[in-house]
């Protein structure tokens, strides 16, 4: 309780970023954390990026997370994963932060302008950095269950056994936001969990 959690999710408009950190707000606050949380949408509904700050602790003070402090980095799509990739905490003997990262390839408004180029290899550019990344495709597995929109959830469990608090938490906070209204689509979203929290350790 004494040490701030520091999680940063990033992605395009429409992936549910918002969602996803709603969700690990929910689980935090469950568990007694004060939980402060931020997000930024540039053009979220016209496929622009999308960012959201979640911090829980003893006592946090601010919503934004310093560069270089983030714990755990969320990349929905792989170029906003290595965009963001300076965020994470750099290793420290065999400590560091950790990203997950969804390999989708989605092209915000600033490459299809012409503003900017999509990188070659997003991953392998996190990892130059010497930060440690998991990298998965999350709406194969989705695809598999029938449900592209189980890629939020793919994700949430793909990191939860790095959070200060049991796994089970977080799939329950999932599940409960269905169960009452569509227990099959709840029944759906645990699996879903599960598959992400094993693809999160290869």
């Amino acid at each position: 309780m004494n040490q701030t959690t520091n999680i940063l999710v990033v992605g395009i408009g429409g992936q549910g970023v918002m969602t996803a950190s709603e969700i690990l707000s929910e689980a935090a606050i469950s568990q007694g954390f004060d939980v402060k949380k931020t997000e930024v949408a540039g053009m979220s509904q016209r496929g622009g990026v999308v960012s959201s700050h979640v911090r829980f602790g003893a006592k946090v003070l601010s919503p934004e997370i310093p560069p270089g402090e983030a714990d755990i980095l969320v990349g929905f799509e792989a170029a906003e994963a290595m965009r963001w990739s300076h965020w994470l905490r750099p290793k420290n003997g065999s400590q560091g932060g950790v990203a997950m990262i969804n390999r989708l390839r989605l092209e915000p408004p600033i490459v299809s302008l012409g503003l900017f180029a999509y990188p070659a290899d997003p991953v392998a550019a996190v990892r130059e950095r010497g930060l440690e990344a998991h990298d998965f495709d999350a709406g194969e597995i989705a695809r598999g269950l029938g449900d592209l929109r189980l890629v939020n959830t793919i994700m949430l469990g793909a990191i939860s056994d790095s959070l200060p608090f049991p796994a089970e938490t977080l799939k329950a906070c999932i599940v409960t936001r269905f169960a009452a209204k569509n227990p099959a689509l709840a029944a759906l979203n645990a699996k879903a969990f599960e598959l992400g929290k094993a693809a999160g350790k290869r």
